[in-house]
């Protein structure tokens, strides 16, 4: 193996030394070894200042994060280690999860940047979002083949970060038929997942601890969740036993795989409502509509650290609205944000700030976290990006 070598500047392995995989084109030694020499996805050998190894990293020369590593032992291909990756990544999964539907893979907290992998059952959709990654999806489906043998495999490679790696849109069918919806099961609820049309892989797994704790909310109350996609934290309220649940979202599409479950599920005490979530709480508030539960997790309002402001404000007004919605005498709210940005007390600020300006007492019961198949690698603060309070209040 005769990789390049790339120097970092003087005090650049810190970040490195403490745990983390990523590095910043700044921190690259451009005289000793320009970003250009390299094409996108290429290995190097990366050394610090006084030229000790560091570990193997992939290279992208146009990006701000141009380096991934891969593995600290220089001596040790990324192609011979990727099974083993593979092997410790499901074993946590099996330890934890009694049934085969998961986030098999979560990027860099399993030493996989760059890769993501959902698993319903026996069907697996892949997200590959770097060019260091890109190039070992072969090995990705021998991998996969050799510990889960899946029937079907879905690449859904269309993730925003593929545009900034310089990687196309590609989505295709590396095994199996292609079938628009796969069964997948949450908290012991059926599900039916939109590969192709739905968001990211067609679920979200991070919350699953999250709606599990609905259980001990949501019998024989009235349910609102206001930014629903597809149900999960709906079905599985009205599962729970709830006596009733509204489920809006924008998106009819949405709407139409909630009646999917709600036929799955043999349920009969869902409704629901298309609309924007902002504007159906307006017009519901101006009802005097009042329920026992209210759900609100909306999409991340911070997708980048510019929009702090803009999204803060946003996560206001939705807490406000929803506290609005809570019955006077007493309610609960499960409030999430999935935004890397929003910092947890930022979160709890927002809400004990609703509370005021609605002149209602909040009491937090319970924070929740990303699901233990969405680990948080302690190195890297960008792993954890999920938060929930579950928070009573009523008016003062």
């Amino acid at each position: 193996m005769n990789l390049p070598v790339f120097r970092l500047n003087k005090n650049a392995d810190k970040r490195l030394l403490g745990g983390h995989l990523w590095i910043y084109s700044n921190e690259i030694d451009n005289n000793f070894s320009p970003l250009k020499s390299v094409s996108p996805g290429d290995e190097v050998v990366v050394e610090n200042f006084q030229g000790k190894p560091l570990g193997i990293a992939s290279i992208n020369p146009n990006t701000l994060i141009c380096g991934r590593l891969l593995t600290r032992d220089v001596k040790q291909p990324f192609e011979k280690v990727i099974s083993v990756r593979f092997q410790n990544a499901l074993k946590l999964r099996q330890l934890i999860f009694d049934v085969p539907c998961y986030r098999l893979v979560f990027g860099e907290s399993d030493w996989l940047p760059g890769l993501v992998i959902d698993r319903f059952f026996d069907t697996v959709v892949i997200q590959v979002s770097t060019a260091g990654m890109e190039k070992y999806i072969p090995q990705i489906i021998e991998s996969l083949e050799k510990l889960i043998k899946p029937k079907t495999i879905l690449l859904k490679n269309d993730g925003k970060m593929r545009e900034a790696e310089g990687l196309p849109i590609d989505i295709r069918w590396l095994k199996g038929e292609g079938r628009e919806t796969t069964l997948l099961e949450e908290n012991g609820v059926k599900f039916r997942a939109p590969l192709i049309k739905g968001q990211k892989t067609g679920w979200f797994y991070d919350h699953r601890m999250n709606r599990a704790r609905l259980k001990d909310y949501v019998k024989g109350k009235r349910v609102l969740d206001v930014f629903s996609y597809i149900g999960g934290w709906g079905i599985q309220a009205a599962t729970f036993g709830a006596s009733e649940v509204l489920l809006n979202d924008s998106s009819a599409f949405a709407l139409e795989m909630v009646d999917e479950q709600t036929r799955l599920n043999k349920l009969e005490n869902i409704k629901t409502l298309q609309g924007d979530a902002f504007k159906t709480m307006e017009n519901l508030i101006a009802d005097n509509e009042k329920f026992d539960v209210v759900i609100l997790d909306p999409p991340a309002f911070i997708p980048r650290r510019k929009d702090i402001n803009k999204g803060m404000a946003a996560y206001k007004k939705a807490n406000q609205q929803a506290l609005q919605l809570l019955r006077d005498d007493g309610g609960v709210l499960f409030s999430a944000s999935c935004s890397m940005h929003l910092s947890i007390e930022n979160h709890k600020e927002t809400i004990r700030q609703a509370g005021r300006k609605n002149g209602r007492f909040i009491q937090v019961l319970e924070q929740g976290h990303q699901a233990a198949d969405h680990p948080v690698h302690p190195s890297i603060p960008e792993t954890e990006y999920l938060k929930t309070f579950v928070v009573y209040s009523k008016v003062i």
